[in-house]
């Protein structure tokens, strides 16, 4: 049975180049501790995380309801590395007889995903059968899928009964016209649909998704294509608006166009971006939304650390010989990744540290930074629980490196009232906007895409990223980025305005 070959085994022991991961630790500090938590062991959601754990993905799923022009789907193929390419398809009762194996086998594996070949939600019978069998057997494996969104709004009660934690939807565009140039055709309600109205339906059902997965706690990664001449410069807008919706992380992929592959793109020279290209975009895209640049850009029947495979070692021929003890397994699996999540969080609170020395120097010898006036969207005054469009008042912050003092409170006429009327009173919106006009952050739980944008024109800045977060804890925050960034050091804009 194959076993760990590291004689420590809490070390790091990704293969991927750290040049190529980027900075593997600022994301998972800068996040909430709730949320850190939920992520400090899936390698695809941290870039930490990706160098000591491993990931098992289960080609359950061969059957799409889309069709993507980047796209071509091969099984029992073991000569290319990208999504949509099997060696095998496999069954729920194989897949979940394969995972306890790899499990057994590879004791840093912390999460098991469903990611295709085909769609994971395309395929719901054959997904959440292996959801349900290994939620019994191997509970402490996190259970993710990866989608294209099409039937998600329709499966999220069943994806949360499962526990299912992480969920990943490939959105590569938010205009329809864009999208036609992407998706030939989606097939939607037991007909095959094409150009602008497959695409419109696509979007729609994918923005309810990420909605609906939000409302219920799960976190949410958005995957895109990048796709030069068609989308490039679009994704900064499904950025933003991705994680006004309350995404947790955006990976922006490049475009594989190789024509040996087969695809549309690759056969008719849609060319792919450089890596300066993609780098860029990624860059632009990270001011709205945390990103993630360790993507692998794996097989749907990927085994081991990101940047290996050993799926060779896991065929149906060779688990049949293996001699599975389930329970020590997972005794394994547990002891190990405590052990070198205790070692991470002792490396975390060193960088903090490290951070409140050079912070506390710094405050020492500049500016201690202005005053901010900070308006909150909150039910309580405790916590930031509430919807832009949804408050009736907002609690009005100042907020110094000393202290955040309550002013007061404004009233708010409603800016969402529900589906009928929702963003259409523009006065409704403007006049909250006059009410704010001395604020410079505007805390909420969520905000839609329109009043954020009507915000920052008024140069008020939404902040969506605390959410359920507490309010003083989160004002300090908020005002701590914005001192080291240096936008204290001119005053507030609407003082500049007048």
């Amino acid at each position: 049975m194959p076993t760990p070959s590291t004689s420590n085994p809490t070390a790091p022991i990704s293969g991927c180049a750290s040049g190529r991961c980027g900075s593997s630790t600022q994301q998972i500090d800068e996040l909430d501790a709730s949320t850190a938590q939920r992520v400090q062991d899936h390698p695809c959601y941290s870039e930490e995380a990706h160098k000591y754990f491993a990931r098992m993905h289960v080609a359950v799923a061969p059957a799409c309801n889309i069709q993507c022009n980047y796209c071509n789907r091969k099984y029992d193929c073991s000569n290319e590395s990208r999504p949509g390419v099997v060696s095998e398809v496999l069954t729920a009762a194989q897949a979940v007889k394969k995972t306890l194996a790899v499990a057994a086998a590879i004791p840093q594996m912390s999460v098991l995903g469903i990611a295709g070949p085909g769609d994971a939600l395309a395929n719901p019978e054959r997904t959440f059968a292996t959801f349900a069998e290994l939620s019994e057997r191997a509970p402490d494996l996190k259970l993710c899928l990866s989608t294209n969104g099409l039937m998600l709004p329709r499966y999220v009660d069943q994806i949360a009964a499962y526990h299912v934690d992480h969920v990943t939807i490939t959105i590569n565009c938010i205009d329809p016209a864009i999208g036609a140039q992407i998706y030939p055709w989606i097939f939607w309600n037991h007909r095959r649909v094409t150009g602008r109205e497959a695409s419109e339906i696509l979007i729609s059902q994918q923005q309810k998704g990420l909605e609906m997965l939000v409302e219920r706690g799960i976190l949410v990664k958005v995957n895109s294509v990048m796709i030069p001449g068609i989308n490039d410069q679009h994704l900064k807008d499904v950025s933003r608006v991705v994680r006004a919706k309350g995404a947790f992380l955006h990976n922006v992929m490049p475009l594989i166009s190789d024509p040996a592959h087969g695809t549309h793109f690759g056969l008719t020279g849609q060319r792919g971006p450089t890596p300066q290209e993609l780098k860029a975009l990624q860059d632009d895209c990270a001011g709205d939304m945390k990103m993630m640049r360790h993507c692998q850009q794996c097989r749907a029947d990927a085994v081991g650390m990101l940047g290996e495979d050993r799926g060779a070692e896991f065929t149906l021929e060779k688990i049949e010989a293996m001699q599975i003890d389930e329970h020590a397994a997972m005794g394994r699996r547990i002891a190990l990744r405590v052990a070198i999540n205790a070692e991470l969080a002792e490396k975390r609170a060193a960088r903090h540290a490290a951070s409140a020395q050079v912070i506390a120097l710094h405050r020492a010898t500049v500016s201690p930074g202005r005053p901010v006036r900070m308006a909150v969207a909150s039910s309580t005054g405790a916590i930031i629980d509430t919807h832009f469009g949804h408050a009736k008042s907002f609690r009005i912050l100042e907020v110094t490196a000393d202290s955040v003092q309550t002013l007061g409170t404004r009233a708010a006429a409603q800016y969402c009232g529900g589906e009928a009327d929702c963003g259409e009173a523009e006065n409704t919106l403007a006049r909250t906007l006059t009410s704010l006009a001395d604020c410079e952050v505007m805390l909420c739980s969520r905000i839609g895409i329109e009043p954020w944008g009507k915000l920052e024109a008024a140069g008020i800045r939404p902040d969506g990223s605390h959410a359920m977060e507490d309010v003083a804890s989160a004002a300090r925050a908020v005002w701590q980025a914005m001192l080291e960034s240096g936008q204290l050091a001119n005053a507030p804009a609407h003082q500049r305005r007048a």
